[in-house]
């Protein structure tokens, strides 16, 4: 019986991460877990050692996740330059309009532009350095005040301007989920992030490829409802 059938959610699955599991198997699992899913693993380094970035590369992972900028720079500044020019970063963490010009062109992605202030700024600074810089537009679809993102209906309005900004690039759309372990609030958040999607694709008629929604607690259920990239990193690094 596969991973995915026996278990459901972190709690669940990570009876199967015993404590001092390499890195190496702890992947293993999770792509086990995964089955045929075409989802994009961002190992979130925020907490990892270097050793362990070094392991996680080489059991195959090109995609890290970074929640603050300067740890992203000094980490990338420390690891072996095939691991630092060969992988695709991502910012994932909060952005602040102050950090936006070391952010545009040293991450691929930048996860959580949550207004439309920061989409100007980035894409403002973009066009400075004459590039296009891939985003994602950071959705709150249930009420948290521990939350950052646009709420559905102030996305709706102010889409329209986000995608005339000429210097970024919207790729889809991210959230993150209540910090809850209850498996339909989060069906509800991830259900609700992929209809949005769906809905302003077809209004705009643009394709938003992109669901950045799940973490090391609800991933498997981020899967379920069609996430294409996951951001993990206690369930890799156990940190």
């Amino acid at each position: 019986m596969s991973v995915k059938a026996e278990h459901s959610g972190f709690t669940q699955f990570a009876l199967l991460l015993q404590e001092g599991m390499s890195v190496a198997s702890n992947l293993a699992r999770i792509r086990g877990a995964m089955g045929g899913n075409k989802v994009t693993l961002i190992a979130v380094a925020k907490s990892a050692s270097l050793t362990q970035i070094e392991e996680a590369f080489e059991s195959g992972v090109t995609e890290f996740g970074e929640n603050r900028i300067q740890d992203a720079i000094d980490r990338r500044g420390q690891l072996p330059e095939h691991i630092a020019t060969n992988c695709n970063w991502h910012f994932i963490g909060h952005l602040q309009t102050n950090k936006v010009k070391k952010a545009v062109g040293y991450f691929q992605l930048i996860h959580s532009v949550d207004s439309l202030r920061l989409a100007s700024e980035i894409s403002l600074e973009a066009s400075k350095k004459n590039m296009v810089q891939s985003v994602l537009i950071q959705g709150k679809i249930l009420t948290d005040d521990t939350k950052s993102g646009y709420t559905p209906e102030t996305l709706k309005k102010e889409m329209a301007d986000l995608l005339k900004l000429s210097n970024i690039k919207i790729e889809g759309l991210m959230t993150i989920s209540p910090l809850i372990e209850d498996r339909d609030t989060w069906f509800q958040c991830f259900n609700g992030l992929r209809n949005l999607r769906d809905e302003l694709a077809q209004k705009h008629s643009i394709e938003l490829k992109e669901l950045s929604m799940g973490m090391s607690a609800d991933w498997l259920e981020a899967v379920e409802a069609g996430s294409t990239m996951v951001r993990l990193g206690r369930a890799i690094f156990q940190v």
